[in-house]
């Protein structure tokens, strides 16, 4: 959701401060960049939980090790598989928040996109902006 124009002014004030405060860490914050997870995360993840499935079933088909009468190839190929399903979940929630997030203050849609695109607590937020300017 992208910030009002109150609240971007008062993010700019901060860090103009920070900047006269601090210059070397905001200068380090500022060169430190939140990537979005990449799409090598999640073909790894994949890739993970393909090996996984894979190992599971050869474990199952032949029982060449076992521990207490526990096939060790099948347990292990599961951890893989639920190790790859993990990775390729929080990949996949976290690429969509950060595509939802730059696509929001940068979006190159026009107002009318984004109220159509919000839903009903947008509309809601749009109208309760234009109570707000009409009182001031």
């Amino acid at each position: 959701m992208p910030l009002s124009e109150h609240e971007q002014r008062l993010l700019d004030q901060i860090e103009r401060a920070l900047y006269a405060e601090d210059p070397k860490f905001a200068s380090t914050v500022r060169g430190a960049r939140l990537r979005r997870p990449s799409r090598r995360r999640r073909v790894q993840g994949i890739a993970l939980f393909v090996l996984g499935v894979a190992l599971l079933l050869l474990g199952v088909m032949f029982p060449l090790i076992k521990l207490a009468s526990v096939p060790v190839v099948s347990v292990l190929g599961f951890l893989v598989m639920f190790f790859g399903a993990v990775i390729t979940w929080t990949s996949m929630r976290h690429g969509d928040a950060a595509e939802s997030e730059a696509e929001g203050p940068s979006g190159s849609g026009t107002p009318g996109d984004k109220k159509r695109q919000g839903g009903f607590s947008q509309r809601m937020e749009d109208r309760f902006r234009r109570r707000f300017d009409e009182d001031r």
